[in-house]
C-alpha cells in the first residue's frame, strides 16, 4: 500500500452526500446484495456490493500508477462497454482523477490528438484498439487483459476508501465532435452527472426494478450517464453488452430471465431491430420502451413501432447537458406528437431564442438554450468554444433549432445545417423526415449547397432500400408532401452514410465532397 492510499484511508471526508459520491458507493450500503450488473461478453453477474469492491480495487491501483505532480490526472481508456471499464469511471471519481473514455471507432492521428489535448496520466486500452492507440515512449499505458492487466493486478489490491472532491470536482470528460471535425473535451463536474442521471431516471421511469441493456458506447453520454450511471444512482441493474448485434441484443431482450425494461439506441438501431429475423415483440414483455437518441426519428418509424406495441420513445440531448428533453413512455402522447422531442426535463430551464436572444412566439423557430446543474462548465483547454457557448447568466447556446408547439417541443435542425434558398429558411431534418417516409428508402440526409441563382439549394443523398428506385420517383414523393423551396433540387445515391457514434450524419464531410453537385 502506498503512502498515498494510506492516507485515503485515514480521510474522514469518506461520506459526504449524493452529489458528489459515485452512485455505485450509495447503493453498496443500501443494499448491497442486489443484482448490479451483468457483462455479456464475460458472463460475470455483479451484486452491488461486489461492483463496489471493484472499483474500490481499481482505485487503489490507479493511485499506484498514477505518478507525479499533475493536478486532477486524466485516466483515458480505449476498449469496449465492460464491466471494468464502468468500474474504472467511478474508481476515477473515488480518488479525483478524470475519466476519458476514448472513441475506438477512431483513427491513430485523431486518438492522437484526443491525447495530445487532454494529455492523460495513464491510457488503458484494450488489446484489440492497441494498433490504433499508437503507443508512444511519451505516454503511460496499462492493457485490460494479460497477467500485468487491468482487470487480473486489480484482483490483488485492497479497496481504498474514497477520497472526494466537492461537487463542482470534474470527474468525467468526454470528447465530442458533434458534426464539426473538431474535438472538444467536454467537462462533466460531480454534480452534472448527478443531477443528468436524475433527468433521464425521471423523464424514463427509471426504478430500483429495472433492468437496462446498454450496447451503446461509454465514451458517449447517452451510454455512460444516461444509461449507466441512471441505473447505478436507482439501483437497478445494468446489463453491459460490449457491441450492438441485432440479433443477440433481440436475444437479451427477449430473455424472461434477464427481464430487460429499459433500452436506448438510435433511430438506425431502432430500424435494425426491426428488420431483423428474431424480431417478436411478444418475447419483450418485460419492455417498457425503447429510448431513441442522437438523430432525428423519423414518425414513420414511430408509427411502425407502435402498430407492433412497442412505444419508441424520442428524446433529445447532448455532452454538454445530458438528457434535455424526452416523450414520456406513454403510447397516446408519443401517437399525438409524432416526432416530437417531448417536455423539458426536469432539472433545467429551457429557452427558444432568436438571434438577438429574444424568446420567440409558440410555434417559430429558435435556438435551443438551456439552464442548469447538468450543464457542463466548459471545454478543456478550449476558453474561446466555451465563451461563446456559455453566454451571461449561465444560459447554454445547443446550437439546435426547435419550436413549441402545444406544449411540446419539436427539433427543426441544427443551426448550422439550416440553408436560405430563395430567401425562405431550409430545415433539412423537416425534408429528410419527409423523404424518409418513401418506402424505397433505407436512409437519408439533406445538406445545402451553393446555388448561381437560389443562392442555396438542397442536395439529398439517398441510401435506397429498393435497387428500382430512381431520382424521379423520390422528386414525385417531394411534390406531394413538400413546398416548392423545400424539394431537393438534386438526388444521389450512396450506399451509406458517415455518421458519429451517437447516429448523427457527418454533414461537414459530405459538403466537402458534394458542394459542387449541383453546378
Amino acid at each position: 500500500m502506498t503512502n498515498t492510499t494510506a492516507a485515503l484511508t485515514r480521510d474522514t471526508r469518506s461520506f459526504i452526500g449524493m452529489e458528489s459520491e459515485d452512485p455505485v458507493r450509495f447503493r453498496a450500503k443500501m443494499g448491497p446484495d442486489r443484482p448490479a450488473v451483468l457483462d455479456v461478453k464475460t458472463g460475470q453477474s455483479f451484486t452491488y456490493r461486489a461492483f463496489d469492491a471493484l472499483v474500490g480495487r481499481i482505485a487503489s491501483l490507479l493511485l499506484d500508477e498514477v505518478t507525479g505532480g499533475a493536478e486532477s490526472p486524466r485516466i483515458a481508456f480505449l476498449g469496449r462497454n465492460s464491466a471494468v471499464q464502468l468500474a474504472t469511471c467511478y474508481a476515477c471519481q473515488r480518488v479525483g482523477m478524470i475519466f476519458v473514455p476514448l472513441n475506438w471507432r477512431l483513427n491513430q492521428v485523431e486518438i492522437g490528438s484526443i491525447l495530445d489535448d487532454c494529455a492523460p496520466s495513464l491510457v488503458i486500452y484494450e488489446d484489440e484498439f492497441a494498433a490504433q492507440l499508437q503507443l508512444r515512449p511519451d505516454l503511460q499505458t496499462l492493457p485490460v487483459e494479460g497477467g500485468a492487466g487491468l482487470d487480473s493486478r486489480s484482483r490483488s489490491y485492497s479497496e481504498v476508501v474514497p477520497c472526494y472532491g466537492g461537487t463542482e470536482t470534474i470527474c468525467v470528460m468526454l470528447y465530442t465532435s458533434g458534426t464539426t471535425g473538431v474535438p472538444k473535451g467536454v467537462m462533466l463536474s460531480a454534480r452534472n452527472l448527478y443531477f443528468s442521471a436524475l433527468n433521464f431516471c425521471f423523464v424514463c421511469d427509471v426504478s430500483p426494478d429495472s433492468v437496462v441493456l446498454c450496447d451503446l458506447p461509454f465514451f458517449h453520454t447517452i451510454g455512460l450517464v444516461a444509461l449507466a450511471r441512471t441505473s447505478m444512482l436507482m439501483g437497478a441493474r445494468l446489463v453491459i453488452s460490449d457491441r450492438f448485434q441485432p440479433d443477440r441484443t433481440l436475444g437479451i431482450m427477449s430473455d424472461a430471465s434477464i427481464g430487460v425494461t429499459h433500452y436506448c439506441g438510435v433511430p438506425q438501431i431502432a430500424a435494425a431491430l426491426r428488420a431483423s429475423n428474431g424480431w417478436n415483440p411478444s418475447a419483450m414483455k418485460a419492455l417498457k420502451a425503447i429510448m431513441i437518441g442522437g438523430a432525428p426519428l423519423p414518425p414513420v418509424l414511430i408509427e411502425r413501432f407502435l402498430e407492433d406495441g412497442i412505444p419508441l420513445v424520442n428524446g433529445y440531448g447532448m455532452s454538454e447537458a445530458g438528457t434535455t428533453c424526452h416523450m414520456p413512455l406513454d403510447p397516446v402522447q408519443i401517437a399525438n406528437h409524432p416526432g416530437s422531442i417531448g417536455f423539458p426535463a426536469p432539472f433545467l430551464e429551457m429557452r427558444i431564442v432568436d438571434s438577438a436572444g429574444q424568446d420567440v412566439e409558440e410555434g417559430d423557430v429558435g435556438e435551443i438554450w438551456v439552464r442548469g446543474p447538468t450543464v457542463t462548465p466548459g471545454y478543456w483547454n478550449k476558453p474561446d468554444l466555451t465563451a461563446a457557448a456559455l453566454v451571461e447568466d449561465g444560459w447554454y447556446r445547443t446550437g439546435d433549432l426547435a419550436r413549441r408547439q402545444d406544449g411540446v417541443i419539436y427539433l427543426a435542425d441544427r443551426l448550422k445545417d439550416m440553408y436560405i434558398s430563395g430567401g425562405e429558411n431550409v430545415y433539412p431534418a423537416e425534408v429528410e423526415s419527409a423523404i424518409a417516409e418513401h418506402p424505397g428508402v433505407a436512409d437519408v440526409t439533406v445538406i445545402g449547397v451553393a446555388h448561381p441563382e437560389w443562392g442555396e439549394v438542397g442536395l439529398a443523398l439517398i441510401v435506397p432500400s429498393d435497387p428500382d428506385l430512381a431520382e424521379e420517383h423520390v422528386h414525385a414523393y417531394c411534390v406531394e408532401r413538400l413546398s416548392g423551396f423545400k424539394r431537393p433540387k438534386k438526388i444521389i445515391f450512396v450506399e451509406t452514410l458517415p455518421r458519429t457514434a451517437s447516429g448523427k450524419v457527418l454533414k461537414h464531410i459530405l459538403r466537402q465532397s458534394y458542394n459542387h453537385s449541383i453546378l
